[in-house]
């Protein structure tokens, strides 16, 4: 890890900007806030100013009142310059959700790792008036909550063209040691994983700021999840990697632009921060696993907490992406239960 790593994380700006507002966080860069109907309430944006026009990251859900604070915040702190580029750091809905309307609407050039733009179009197309059977299959195999499976089972799943645009065809890769100029300044593209496939994180070749995305962020930690589309998938594995090989770039007084939260200096603490978060929740989890679990049996080591219907199903993917950890690095054992469910045993 790049030396640096005990330096304490400090927020240089307390005071997020309100709805329809900008804050200037470094010269030509906005920073702005879409609202989230969630328990994590917010997606922070950033625009940089590239002269005649402007390069948007991440853009927040597709809602008419995120369509109208981008309104305000274009005719207002956006001067009505132009959205000439919108560059996604990943295909999550809160950061791509309104892409398409900057590429339909605004004639914005979209520009994303391969990886987060083939897995958005595929599930903007891809709606579902009730979940799919491998859905149904997945959530036994984890153990689900019988109240909980019976009424998912019978209602309208989450659909992701719910609150993302359409996305027209058509957009500029970026990936792992590309360099790209916004705003005046010149981007190294690095790669992470585990929160989300191909997540694109961009550093300033001065070496003073960092757009995080939702892989860099100061107090809270990204959901690694495993679902249904690649249900044995080690989520966790990845992340650990991307911490490693990230913390390489790393420096104590880098500005992170994180995609929640406040923007944050002393990077190196955090990514050994992420990384010991992890390796003690394995810990715990193996400690648990003196006698055979289930992913839904594995929440009190996993999260210390109580968990509540709104946040069942992050934490259910959570336990699972933990587990397939274990198993897969030969730290566990998994059965198969009368009812599907998989019983996890530490080794």
């Amino acid at each position: 890890m790049a030396d640096g790593a005990q330096t304490p994380i400090r927020t240089p700006f307390d005071t997020p900007p309100a709805p329809g507002a900008a804050v200037e966080v470094a010269e030509g860069i906005l920073w702005m806030r879409l609202p989230l109907p969630m328990a994590l309430d917010h997606v922070n944006v950033f625009a940089l100013d590239d002269g005649d026009g402007w390069t948007l990251v991440d853009t927040g859900f597709d809602t008419g009142k995120s369509r109208t604070l981008w309104q305000a915040l274009l005719d207002g702190p956006l001067a009505g310059k132009p959205v000439r580029r919108v560059l996604v750091t990943h295909h999550h809905p809160d950061h791509i959700g309104l892409a398409g309307w900057f590429q339909a609407e605004h004639g914005a050039e979209l520009v994303t790792t391969r990886t987060a733009w083939l897995f958005a179009r595929m599930l903007t197309l891809d709606e579902q008036d009730r979940p799919a059977p491998e859905t149904v299959a997945f959530w036994r195999a984890a153990g689900m909550d019988p109240a909980i499976l019976a009424q998912r089972t019978e209602e309208r799943p989450f659909n992701f063209a719910d609150i993302v645009a359409p996305l027209p065809l058509g957009f500029t890769r970026i990936r792992e040691g590309d360099r790209i100029t916004l705003g005046g300044r010149d981007w190294d593209v690095r790669i992470g994983n585990g929160h989300a496939p191909e997540q694109a994180t961009l550093w300033s070749t001065d070496g003073t700021l960092v757009i995080g995305g939702d892989q860099l962020l100061a107090t809270i930690s990204p959901n690694l999840g495993v679902y249904a589309t690649e249900p044995e998938a080690d989520p966790v594995a990845e992340w650990l990697e991307s911490c490693q090989r990230l913390a390489a770039y790393a420096t104590p007084e880098q500005l992170v632009l994180p995609g929640h939260k406040l923007p944050f200096t002393g990077l190196p603490t955090r990514l050994a921060q992420m990384t010991e978060n992890h390796h003690g929740a394995l810990a715990r989890l193996r400690a648990h696993l003196v006698t055979p679990a289930t992913a839904h049996d594995c929440f009190p080591p996993l999260f210390k907490r109580t968990i509540g219907p709104g946040e069942y199903g992050l934490a259910l993917v959570e336990a699972v992406a933990h587990l397939n950890h274990l198993h897969q690095t030969g730290q566990a054992t998994r059965t198969r239960r009368d009812d599907g469910a998989w019983l996890y045993q530490a080794v």
